[in-house]
C-alpha cells in the first residue's frame, strides 16, 4: 500500500426526516385528532483513531462521505428511523483540519488516541409531526415540521506518524540498516542516496516484558534547505514533530577531522528553521559506518568527542558493532522522558461546526419547547389539504 500522509474529502451528515401530518380515522371515534409521528434524526459522520490504519491512501481514490437520512415519520404517531452514523477509521495520530470558506483552515481534531472518536459534522434533527400543534384553540393543524439539513464541510487530514523515536540524519546515512537491526521492520535499503522515501516504522521489544515497547520511525533522508522543500523537505519533516526523542545518524563517510560534527550541526539548523522546538529536543548522536573507517581516523574521532564532552556513538549497521549500546541509550531515554506532545490537543471535540460551513443552515425547525401553544411564529410548516 502507498504511504499517502494528506488528503481532502467532503464530509455530509443525513437530514433529518419530516414530520408526518396525518389524523386518526376510526369507525365510532369522530374527530379523532392529529397524529402525526416526527421524522428521524438524520445520521452523523464520526472520526475514529485506528491502530490498523497506517495511511490516508484510501482518502484518495473516495472524497465524499455522507451519511444516511432520516426516514419521515407516519401516521398512528409512528416515528421515523433515525439515519445510520457514518464511521470513518483514520490513521492514529491524524490532524483534521476544517476548511473555511475564504481558504483558511482551522484545526478541528488531533486523533492522537487509539479509538477516540469525535463527531465532525452532526446530522439534522427530524421533523416533528403535527400532533404535536395540536391545542384547544388548533385542534386541526394540517401542518408539520420538515426536518432540518445535516451539516456539511470540507476537511484536510494530514498524517503524523507518532512514534518514540525518529531517526533522522543526511541520505545514505544507513538509517533503514539500522532500523532493520533493533526491529523487525524491512525497509528498502541500497549504496545509493533516497533509498527511503516514505517513512518507515519499526518497534523494539524488552526482552523481558513484551508491553514495553519502543515505536521506531526511520525517516527519509534530509539535505540542506529541507525546511524551505529541498530534497523531499517538510514533505516528511513534520513527522518528526511527533516523536519524543531523536537518534542522529551520520556516515563517517561525511565526516572529516576539521569540522567532524558538521553533518548534524547542518540537519540541527534545518529543523530549528522548520520547527524551533525541535531544536531542543532530546538526541542521540551516532557515526555510523566504521567498518569503513581507518582505525586512525576512528581513534582521532574518539579521541575527539571526548575533548569536545560530546557523548557520540560509533558504530557499524552492517556488521552489528555497537548497535547494542545505542539501542540500550534509546531505552534509557525512552523511560526517562515524559510523554512528549508538541501539538496542542483538544480536550473537548466541539460536536457542532456550523460556524465553518460555506453555507449557514437555512429553514431548520425551531428545538424550543413552545411555550404558548397558538404561538407558532418562526415555524417552518408544509400546508397539507385534508
Amino acid at each position: 500500500m502507498r504511504f499517502i500522509d494528506e488528503a481532502v474529502i467532503s464530509l455530509k451528515a443525513g437530514k433529518g426526516g419530516h414530520g408526518c401530518v396525518s389524523f386518526r380515522r376510526e369507525k365510532f371515534i369522530p374527530r379523532g385528532g392529529p397524529n402525526g409521528g416526527d421524522g428521524g434524526d438524520g445520521g452523523s459522520v464520526i472520526l475514529r483513531a485506528s491502530p490498523r490504519m497506517l495511511s490516508l491512501y484510501d482518502f484518495r481514490l473516495r472524497r465524499h462521505y455522507e451519511a444516511e437520512n432520516g426516514q419521515p415519520g407516519m401516521g398512528s404517531q409512528m416515528h421515523g428511523r433515525n439515519g445510520e452514523h457514518l464511521y470513518l477509521e483514520l490513521p492514529v495520530g491524524t490532524l483534521v483540519f476544517a476548511i473555511t470558506p475564504d481558504g483558511g483552515e482551522r484545526l478541528m481534531a488531533d486523533l492522537s488516541v487509539p479509538e477516540e472518536e469525535v463527531v465532525i459534522v452532526q446530522g439534522g434533527q427530524g421533523g416533528k409531526g403535527n400532533e404535536h400543534f395540536k391545542s384547544a384553540t388548533m385542534r386541526t393543524p394540517r401542518f408539520a415540521q420538515p426536518g432540518e439539513p445535516g451539516e456539511e464541510i470540507k476537511v484536510r487530514l494530514e498524517l503524523k506518524i507518532l512514534a518514540d523515536a525518529g531517526l533522522l540524519g543526511l541520505p545514505n546515512a544507513g538509517k533503514s540498516t539500522f532500523i532493520t537491526n533493533i526491529s523487525a521492520a524491512r525497509p528498502k535499503i541500497a549504496p545509493y542516496p533516497f533509498t527511503t522515501l516514505q517513512p518507515n516504522l519499526g518497534v523494539m521489544l524488552d526482552d523481558d516484558n513484551y508491553d514495553h515497547r519502543l515505536t521506531v520511525a526511520d525517516i527519509p533522508g534530509l539535505i540542506e534547505g529541507a525546511h524551505a522543500g529541498a530534497g523531499l523537505g517538510h514533505q516528511f519533516l513534520k513527522h518528526i514533530e511527533r516523536t519524543r526523542f531523536l537518534v542522529h545518524i551520520l556516515s563517517i563517510e561525511d565526516v572529516s577531522l576539521d569540522a567532524p560534527w558538521a553533518g548534524f550541526e547542518l540537519i540541527n539548523e534545518e529543523l530549528a528553521l522548520f520547527a524551533p522546538d525541535l531544536k531542543e529536543r532530546r538526541q542521540i548522536e551516532v557515526i555510523n559506518k566504521i567498518d569503513l573507517a581507518d582505525p586512525e581516523l576512528l581513534a582521532a574521532l574518539r579521541a575527539r568527542a571526548a575533548k569536545d564532552r560530546r557523548e557520540v556513538y560509533f558504530i557499524s549497521a552492517l556488521t552489528g558493532e555497537g548497535v547494542e549500546d545505542v539501542a540500550e541509550a534509546m531505552w534509557r531515554l525512552f523511560d526517562g522522558l515524559g510523554n512528549h506532545d508538541p501539538l496542542v490537543r483538544f480536550k473537548e471535540h466541539p460536536n457542532l461546526v456550523a460556524e465553518d460551513l460555506d453555507e449557514e443552515v437555512s429553514g431548520s425547525a425551531a428545538d424550543d419547547d413552545i411555550d404558548d401553544e397558538d404561538d407558532f411564529s418562526g415555524i417552518e410548516v408544509i400546508w397539507t389539504r385534508e
